[in-house]
């Protein structure tokens, strides 16, 4: 679910059980709610699917983290050799300066790609293996990886432009 800030910003994305456990504390206020209700000995909730924090949070500017969930959502789930889009668990990494010739897991030396690319390209560069990236691999902002997990679930579409 969806976390915004006193400020309708969006923060984060949360598991069910954490935000539950803030909406029975008093902590959040739900904005909207899905289509389910929740149950325990004592209560039924509404299943929330955007919250909003009681008080302020400032969040301080950190680069996010290069994972591969991060690299595949960057790269919208295509390979960057010939723009297939298998899917997700067909995708993999691939190094652009190989790490047997020093390139490091780094956002701009990651890309995803199909297996049938990955292996043409093996562990060479990529002049060695003449191919081309179709687009270069830069470090996304923390904003633009909000955007683009958000504009994935028709409900928190809304938030991003806040």
């Amino acid at each position: 679910m969806l976390v915004l800030n006193v400020s309708c910003e969006p923060l984060q994305l949360m598991g069910v059980q954490r935000a539950v456990r803030l909406v029975l504390g008093g902590k959040v206020e739900v904005i909207e709610t899905g289509h389910g209700h929740l149950h325990s000995e004592r209560y039924t909730l509404a299943q929330p699917v955007v919250i909003r924090l009681q008080r302020y949070v400032h969040v301080p500017y950190h680069a996010p983290a290069c994972t591969r969930k991060g690299v595949l959502l960057r790269d919208k789930y295509a390979c960057q050799y010939c723009g297939a889009t298998p899917g997700a668990h067909l995708l993999t990494l691939d190094h652009i300066v190989p790490r047997a010739l020093g390139g490091r897991s780094t956002w701009e030396n990651l890309v995803t790609a199909c297996r049938p690319c990955n292996s043409r390209k093996a562990n060479k560069p990529l002049n060695v293996a003449r191919m081309s990236l179709r687009s270069a691999p830069v470090q996304p902002s923390r904003a633009h990886m909000m955007q683009e997990l958000l504009g994935r679930h028709p409900t928190w579409r809304k938030y991003i432009s806040v």
